[in-house]
C-alpha cells in the first residue's frame, strides 16, 4: 500500500472498508454535471449562500480541474513561500429546519391536489400538481451534511490550487500541511475530500488509500477560530439571540416586494395565499437550488419563479447575511479579530524564517469553515461595503449593491493569502509581498485597489485590528451599573 507522509492532523477515522468504497465511488463520479437547463441557469446567480461555486466562477466551466491562472498573479523573481486559505465547505444538503418547511409546503400542495384532482380550470395538469408528485427525497438525517457534489468541489479545488502553486503543494511539503476545521461534519468532510484531491494530484490514476493508511486524517477541530461567533457573548446576546436584530429581514418579508411574490406563487400553485408565508416561499426557491446543486437536475420548483422574483429573494437572503454576518452590526466583524490575527501570525512566522534562511515550517495552512466564517472577516477587512446600509426599504436603490453573498461566499468559496519572497528586491521592504485571492481570482486591496502589497504596508494598514482588537474585550458584554444614581 502506498503511504503518504504524516500530516499534522488529529481525528477519528471511519471504518476503512466503508471509506475506501466511498472514495472509489466518489472518484467514479468526478465528471462534470450535464449541461444545465437555461431556465435554471437564469436563476442560479441569485441563490445567495446556496449558490454553486461554478456559477460565480465561469472560468471554471471549461474544466473544473483546469489550472486557470489569473493574469494578475505575481510571477518571475517573486516566489510563493506560504499560502493561508480559508475555505467554505462544499455543497451540502438542506438543514433539518429547511427540510421540515419544505415538507410543510409539499403537504399543502398534496392536500390541494386531493381536493381538485390536480387539474386546472382548463383541464390541463398544473404546476402545483406536478410539484405535489415531485419526489420529496430530503430526509431529516441529511441536516446540512456534505453531499457527493460537495466532496467533488473540494477535490477539484485541491487539484487546481496544487497546479496553480506547485512549489507550495509539492509532495515534499505534503507532510507539513496544516489543516484546521470547524467541528461541523460538512467542514471536517470537506477537509478530508481536499486531501483526496491532493492524493489524486500526487498519484494520478491511483485510488487513494483509506485515511488510516495515508496517516492523514481530516483536519484538527478548532471552533474558536472557525466558529468564533459561537464564542462571542456580545454577538450571541446582541445579534444571534436578539429578536429585534434582524428587524429589516422581517420587515422585508411583509413588504410589497415579497407580498407580490407571495400572491403570485399562491395563484400559480392554486393554494390559499393565507397558507403561505415568506419562509415557505424562500424554502421553495432554495429547493430549486438544492436540486440543481446536489443532483444536477432542474426541478419544477424552478418553474415557480422568474428572474425578478429571484432578485427579490436574493435580497432577502442578503439582508440576513448583512445584518447577522456583515456590516449591520460592528460586533459581526469584530468578533473575527482572532481569526484575522491568526492568519498574520502564520505570515509573520514565515517571513521570520525566510529572513533567517530557514525553511518555512508551514508552507500551506488550510482552514475549513462556513459562509459565517468568511463574511465577517471580509467585512472586517473593508470589502463589499456599500455607501448605504441594506434595509427593508431600499431594495430598488440596492439593485447594484456590492454586498451579494452568493457572489462572495458560494459553496466552496475561498479566501487565500499568498506570501511571496522576491529575490531581486531593491529594499528589505520589497522582499516580502502579499496577494489575496477570492474564489481563485486576485482580490484587489480594499483600500487601494492594487493587486499586490508589500507585506509591511498590509500590516500597517490593518494595524488597529492586529494590535488593538482583542476578542476578549470586543466580545465582553457591557456590565450593568450596580450603583444607583438616586439620592
Amino acid at each position: 500500500m502506498l503511504r503518504a507522509p504524516r500530516c499534522l492532523l488529529w481525528t477519528s477515522v471511519a471504518p476503512a472498508a466503508a471509506l475506501a468504497a466511498a472514495l472509489l465511488s466518489s472518484f467514479a463520479r468526478c465528471s462534470l454535471l450535464e449541461p444545465r437547463d437555461p431556465v435554471a441557469s437564469s436563476l442560479s446567480p441569485y441563490f445567495g449562500t446556496k449558490t454553486r461555486y461554478e456559477d460565480v466562477s465561469p472560468g471554471l466551466l471549461a474544466g473544473t480541474e483546469a489550472p486557470w491562472r489569473d493574469p494578475e498573479l505575481l510571477e518571475g523573481t517573486c516566489t510563493p513561500v506560504q499560502l493561508v486559505a480559508l475555505i467554505r465547505h462544499g455543497t451540502r444538503y438542506p438543514t433539518a429546519k429547511q427540510i421540515r418547511k419544505l415538507r410543510q409546503l409539499h403537504g399543502l400542495l398534496q392536500a390541494r391536489g386531493s381536493r381538485d384532482g390536480g387539474a386546472s380550470s382548463t383541464g390541463s395538469r398544473d404546476l402545483g400538481a406536478a410539484l405535489a408528485d415531485w419526489p420529496l427525497w430530503y430526509a431529516d438525517w441529511m441536516d446540512g451534511q456534505l453531499v457527493e457534489k460537495g466532496r467533488q468541489d473540494m477535490r477539484q479545488l485541491a487539484l487546481r490550487l496544487a497546479s496553480l502553486f506547485p512549489t507550495l503543494f509539492s509532495l515534499e511539503n505534503y507532510g507539513r500541511l496544516r489543516l484546521i476545521t470547524s467541528s461541523k461534519h460538512r467542514c471536517v468532510d470537506s477537509g478530508a475530500a481536499f486531501l483526496q484531491g491532493l492524493w489524486q494530484h500526487y498519484h494520478p490514476g491511483l485510488p487513494p488509500p483509506d485515511i488510516a493508511d495515508m496517516e492523514c486524517g481530516p483536519p484538527r477541530v478548532n471552533d474558536k477560530l472557525m466558529r468564533f461567533f459561537d464564542h462571542c457573548e456580545k454577538f450571541l446576546t446582541e445579534v444571534e439571540r436578539n429578536a429585534t436584530a434582524l428587524y429589516h429581514v422581517e420587515a422585508f418579508k411583509t413588504g410589497p416586494e415579497m407580498q407580490n411574490i407571495l400572491k403570485k406563487v399562491a395563484a400559480t400553485l392554486q393554494v390559499p395565499v393565507n397558507d403561505l408565508n415568506a419562509d415557505l416561499i424562500q424554502v421553495a426557491f432554495f429547493t430549486c437550488s438544492f436540486d440543481l446543486a446536489i443532483k444536477g437536475v432542474k426541478s419544477p420548483w424552478c418553474d415557480v419563479f422568474d428572474i425578478d422574483d429571484a432578485k427579490v429573494l436574493e435580497y432577502l437572503n442578503d439582508l440576513k447575511q448583512y445584518w447577522k454576518r456583515g456590516y449591520g452590526y460592528t460586533i459581526n466583524s469584530r468578533s473575527s479579530c482572532t481569526l484575522f490575527q491568526d492568519i498574520f501570525q502564520h505570515l509573520d512566522k514565515a517571513v521570520e524564517q525566510k529572513q533567517r534562511s530557514q525553511p518555512v515550517s508551514s508552507p500551506v495552512i488550510l482552514q475549513f469553515g462556513h459562509a459565517e466564517t468568511l463574511l465577517p472577516l471580509l467585512s472586517l477587512m473593508g470589502y463589499f461595503k456599500d455607501k448605504e446600509p441594506l434595509t427593508a426599504y431600499n431594495y430598488k436603490e440596492q439593485m447594484h449593491r456590492k454586498f451579494r453573498s452568493g457572489h462572495i461566499v458560494p459553496y466552496a468559496s475561498n479566501l487565500i493569502f499568498v506570501l511571496y519572497h522576491c529575490e531581486n528586491a531593491k529594499t528589505p521592504k520589497e522582499q516580502f509581498q502579499v496577494q489575496m485571492l477570492l474564489n481563485e481570482k486576485v482580490l484587489p486591496l480594499a483600500y487601494s485597489q492594487e493587486t499586490v502589497s508589500f507585506y509591511e504596508d498590509l500590516k500597517n494598514h490593518y494595524k488597529d485590528i492586529l494590535q488593538s482588537c482583542q476578542t476578549s474585550e470586543e466580545c465582553e458584554l457591557a456590565k450593568a451599573n450596580s450603583t444607583s444614581d438616586e439620592l
